[in-house]
């Protein structure tokens, strides 16, 4: 041994000299100290084996359990001026209640009778339409007068006609049978003039002969006259039938195409009545846009635009109201690889920010001030935070959520995955694996997913 001390060391029998060393080498206290040791480590061998419950956590707010019920913004559809406040920030609004009151600021629509001249046009329109209705069927009856006596101009046209044809055909036969008169006194007169010269007949007689002959000649030419005469009227009256079809025609289509024009004018009308009823209908409907309403009971939350006479343009924010009537639920986050281990329906253990609590993640029973929850929704694309979103709504078997819970209020919450052993845990984290996957019962893969 090196002697870089000058300082002796005390022997053995000069230390045993020493009360401390003498209470400290006595052999009660090591059998006390013994069995301690024997005890922590017979407990912490018992403690591994005990079971522990895999979990997830993730931080969220408090919100909605339905989009409806969270808080929004009144906003005006149309652009305008504010002109009174009904209200003041924290009342209390049932549906339907008036908030405030706006003025237009658009030239077009700041008539105060606005809807009376729309409506007096819409009216003089439809008088309009009446009247042409009134037109069309007159017209109608025209039409029908006009076909009507159409048909019996021209049915007294063919009856004249067939007269003409009727006549012509007894011309015909009137000059058959006078050129047959005119042949037989011919015949006649030769036969007379031979036997005269023969000194059979008088000269008396022949004269007699020639003079009906030329009665006869006289005849047929007088029928055949006639005859042409009855021609020419059977053409006159085919001309006639065509020429009483033609002007009918003309009267026809004449008041046909009034008829079409009165129409057209009717339907042109109708479809202004229509656009001025619209118009009047929207008129009516932007006057009452001028009262802005509660949408639902509530309570006023900040007016975000104040005054009087200020102006703003269709769909700004005006005022927020937060919904009365409202079923709490925590929207809490989740990593993608955590994703897999949370479904819906599966139990999740809530603390909410200022409700203190004693958290034991593995001993869910041992937990104090948590309460319970479950997985209604589990989003399937990611959000800008990187997470999945899950939606948890109260577990109506367990322990109602605080009343004073406030939305927007910070939520820790622990999903409840596997029982395993407390050394299959420590093993897991000390490898850095992820809890173990798994299924609950009698589900499978694509029921975990939401629409």
């Amino acid at each position: 041994m090196l002697n870089i001390s000058n300082n002796p060391v005390p022997s053995k029998s000069e230390v045993e000299t020493f009360s401390a060393f003498k209470k400290a080498h006595r052999t009660k206290h090591y059998k006390v100290f013994n069995i301690l040791l024997l005890s922590s480590a017979l407990f912490g061998m018992i403690v591994l084996f005990l079971p522990w419950t895999q979990n997830v956590s993730g931080t969220g707010f408090v919100t909605t359990l339905t989009p409806d019920q969270r808080p929004q913004t009144i906003q005006s559809p149309i652009p305008g001026r504010i002109e009174k406040w009904f209200v003041r920030e924290g009342d209390f609004v049932r549906k339907g209640d008036t908030i405030l009151f706006i003025s237009e600021i658009k030239n077009e629509y700041q008539d105060p009778q606005l809807v009376q001249r729309t409506n007096q046009q819409r009216d003089a329109k439809s008088n309009a339409v009446n009247s042409y209705k009134e037109k069309v069927k007159a017209l109608e009856g025209q039409i029908n007068a006009i076909t009507t006596e159409r048909k019996l101009k021209i049915a007294q046209a063919e009856n004249k006609y067939k007269q003409a044809r009727y006549k012509v055909q007894s011309d015909s036969v009137d000059l058959i049978a006078a050129r047959t008169n005119q042949d037989i006194a011919q015949k006649q007169y030769d036969r007379t003039v031979i036997l005269q010269q023969e000194g059979l007949k008088s000269m008396a007689e022949v004269e007699d002969k020639r003079l009906k002959l030329q009665e006869t000649e006289a005849k047929l030419l007088s029928q055949e006259n006639k005859l042409l005469a009855s021609r020419n009227e059977l053409i006159n009256a085919k001309i006639d039938i065509n020429r009483t079809a033609a002007e009918y025609a003309e009267k026809l289509s004449k008041a046909q195409s009034d008829k079409f024009t009165a129409s057209s004018a009717q339907f042109d009308t109708e479809a202004q009545v229509s656009k001025l009823e619209n118009a009047s209908t929207n008129y009516e409907m932007r006057t009452k846009l001028q009262y802005i309403v509660a949408p639902q009971d509530g309570y006023i939350n900040k007016a975000l635009r104040s005054g009087i006479g200020e102006a703003f343009k269709e769909g700004e924010r005006l005022v927020g109201i937060m919904p009365a009537n409202y079923d709490l639920a925590v929207e809490t986050y989740v990593t993608p690889i955590d994703l897999p281990l949370i479904h819906v329906g599966e139990s999740i253990r809530v603390q909410f920010d200022g409700w203190p609590a004693i958290v034991f993640s593995g001993w869910p029973d041992a937990s104090f001030g948590t309460y319970g929850g479950k997985v209604v929704a589990v989003e399937n694309f990611i959000s800008p935070n990187g997470k999945f979103r899950v939606l948890v709504a109260p577990d109506p078997k367990e322990e109602p959520w605080p009343p004073n819970v406030r939305m927007g209020s910070g939520a820790r919450t622990i999903a409840l995955l596997k029982d395993v052993p407390i050394w299959y845990e420590l093993w897991r984290k000390l490898n850095g694996f992820p809890p173990d996957y798994y299924l609950p019962k009698g589900t499978t893969a694509t029921m975990n997913r939401t629409p």
